[in-house]
């Protein structure tokens, strides 16, 4: 996702670092500015397309390690072997026995997405609490999830010991459908963006097109309303484009309904969790239950794929159809 923040990422004589004027951004951004020049974890806790990496990228060029690239670390489909590579590397640093003890950022992204066996190996490793200010080699820790980790503490889905070490501070984006007032001036932003970089003239919206825009649920947030701005300038047709959002079908309608009336979360949770066990289910019915080839079609670790296997519930079903 393009960051929608200036080049420099330095504060502005406001004090925002983010795009956006709701009082959740505003206080967001606050916080952000007393916390960047420390080395305390942050855990950055949002849904998908709320702009978790924007914010962790702000952190680290705000920070003492901001002179230095940042370390991102997909945690999406990450092999053990990876993170035992990881541990090597931070042991050099912490060390100093080559080069590369400097200061880094390191921003694991979707940390939600490990299986148990890969939160213990990364507990073994991930510095514990704030760092010595005078140490060469000090990482500095950003971690990101779309799920709520302390529910996944809860259910035993996520290492308890592993959540408070990369909690130091939360911060909690919120989805754009929360902030109503910030579509406007955003997909202001967006259009006359890609506008520059196309070398194309910047369209306005009419009325119409805007009153529909904040009526619209946004469920891939901020990604999603950059993806309409890009469409409308590649098209030129923002009539076609924006009318789009109000054709969803009348199933997807009737979700977001009982989303609302219910829990969005809640749904969020069990949508995502149906999902990945259907996708499980019929890799492993393709490949006839060869475990193996299944997690490589999923592109997963083979004890990944054994944890959610027993997670869904199907080895129970293959028992059964024994």
């Amino acid at each position: 996702m393009t960051q929608f923040i200036s080049d420099r990422a330095l504060p502005a004589t406001n004090g925002t670092f983010v795009r956006g004027a709701c009082p959740a951004i505003l206080d967001l951004n606050s916080l952000v500015e007393k916390i960047a020049l420390t080395n305390i974890p942050v855990l950055l806790m949002g849904e998908s397309g709320t702009g978790k990496e924007v914010y962790a990228r702000v952190i680290h060029s705000l920070s003492k390690q901001g002179q230095h690239p940042m370390r991102k670390v997909s945690c999406r489909g990450v092999e053990q072997a990876e993170l035992f590579a990881f541990k090597a590397d931070l042991k050099d640093r912490r060390e100093g026995s080559d080069s590369v003890g400097r200061p880094q950022t390191l921003f694991l992204d979707g940390i939600d997405e490990l299986d148990l066996d890969s939160q213990k190996i990364l507990l073994s490793f991930l510095p514990d609490g704030e760092t010595d200010g005078d140490n060469p080699s000090q990482t500095r820790l950003i971690a990101s999830t779309s799920r709520n980790l302390e529910n996944d503490v809860e259910s035993g889905r996520f290492r308890r010991e592993l959540y408070f070490r990369i909690n130091g501070v939360c911060l909690r984006l919120p989805p754009l459908r929360d902030r109503k007032e910030d579509i406007q001036p955003l997909m202001r932003f967006f259009l006359a963006k890609h506008a520059a970089e196309l070398g194309r003239e910047a369209r306005a919206l009419s009325d119409q097109e805007i009153d529909l825009l904040t009526t619209y649920e946004w469920p891939g947030n901020i990604r999603e309303l950059e993806n309409l701005a890009r469409r409308i300038v590649l098209l030129s047709d923002s009539r076609k484009a924006v009318q789009e959002l109000g054709e969803m079908p009348t199933l997807e309608r009737a979700h977001q309904e009982e989303a609302r009336t219910l829990s969005l979360k809640a749904a969020a949770r069990t949508a995502s969790r149906k999902t990945e066990r259907d996708l499980i289910a019929k890799a492993l019915e393709q490949t006839h239950w060869n475990r193996k080839r299944a997690a490589q079609q999923l592109q997963i670790s083979y004890k990944s794929l054994l944890y959610k296997i027993k997670q869904t519930g199907l080895e129970e079903k293959q028992k059964e159809r024994g």
